[in-house]
């Protein structure tokens, strides 16, 4: 079997990517420090390693023939990434050039890695290619461009494929942590108290893509020859701006009321992907529409609030 090492394997996307590894008869080792991730999530079949990798001796830890790295771990907050703009670094940066480093000496055949939307920073109401320029606004988009550029610094002894991943959403996410995930934030307060407190204006808008969607792309990345040293966005194409996500999640909890309060740092204004590379090199487009995603979300979330 294929040995496949997935970071952040706690977390929302890398539990998810874990489990359609081990079902497709990989063996999956799986790191995760469990800052942000949980032990729960962790699917069965998983070889876990707790540790945290930006540490040198969590690196000696990993074995020594794994064929593929999948970099999902690290913070994942543009908010919170303001609070620690150096632990940003160390977690998103450092644990990248960590394992660059650790997949040249042990002979990967590539890193995927979990890169983002944040690197685009402003941009114009239409749809963003990968050969934007990018001008990120956030302490978490500066370190995901600045990985992509040790990345490519590499590319020759690591090959690598970087996701840029636009708002995914759906079964697992996060409820507690209210500062990342606009869908997650959203749907739990309106489980919760009722009250959706948005920081920004309605007009601001997202390219919202369901998880399941993006697990596939990760497959596909993982796969196939084409997206080699490739940056990839990984989204939908469909502009929804916050007053349409509100509504719709008001049409699924008609008790629900939302009020604007505040702004958040370094937050976009509005973005969404231009998704012919994505469909160029990995032969996929997302299906699941946000109404039936969230339709979907809604009812694990029930379960877990």
């Amino acid at each position: 079997m294929d040995k496949i090492l997935i970071t952040g394997v706690g977390g929302f996307i890398g539990s998810h990517v874990a489990r359609r590894f081990l079902a497709e008869g990989c063996s999956v080792v799986g790191v995760d420090d469990l800052s942000g991730g949980k032990r729960e999530n962790i699917p069965d079949g998983v070889q876990f390693i707790q540790g945290d990798l930006k540490d040198p001796a969590t690196i000696k830890r990993l074995p020594t023939d794994c064929r593929q790295i999948l970099h999902l771990a690290g913070q994942s907050s543009g908010e919170i990434s303001f609070d620690d703009p150096v632990a940003d670094l160390e977690m998103n940066v450092i644990s990248t050039l960590r394992l660059i480093d650790y997949g040249i000496r042990h002979g990967a055949e590539r890193i995927i890695y979990a890169s983002s939307m944040s690197v685009y920073g402003s941009v114009p109401d239409a749809p963003i290619s990968e050969s934007h320029n990018a001008k990120p606004l956030s302490c978490y988009g500066v370190g995901k461009l600045s990985s992509e550029g040790y990345l490519r610094v590499y590319q020759n002894r690591l090959p690598f494929v970087a996701m840029r991943m636009f708002n995914v959403y759906g079964p697992g996410q996060d409820l507690r942590n209210l500062r990342q995930g606009m869908v997650s934030i959203y749907l739990a307060q309106a489980l919760v108290s009722g009250r959706i407190e948005v920081k920004g204006s309605l007009e601001r808008f997202r390219d919202f893509i369901y998880i399941d969607d993006v697990v596939e792309a990760w497959y596909r990345a993982s796969t196939r020859s084409e997206p080699i040293n490739n940056v990839i966005n990984i989204g939908t194409g469909i502009r929804t701006s916050v007053s349409e996500l509100l509504r719709s999640i008001h049409d699924l909890l008609p008790n629900s009321t939302s009020f604007i309060c505040g702004s958040t740092m370094g937050d976009q204004s509005g973005i969404y992907s231009n998704t012919d590379t994505m469909r160029n090199l990995l032969g996929y487009e997302a299906t699941t529409r946000l109404d039936r995603g969230l339709q979907v979300f809604l009812a694990a979330a029930r379960a877990q609030i």
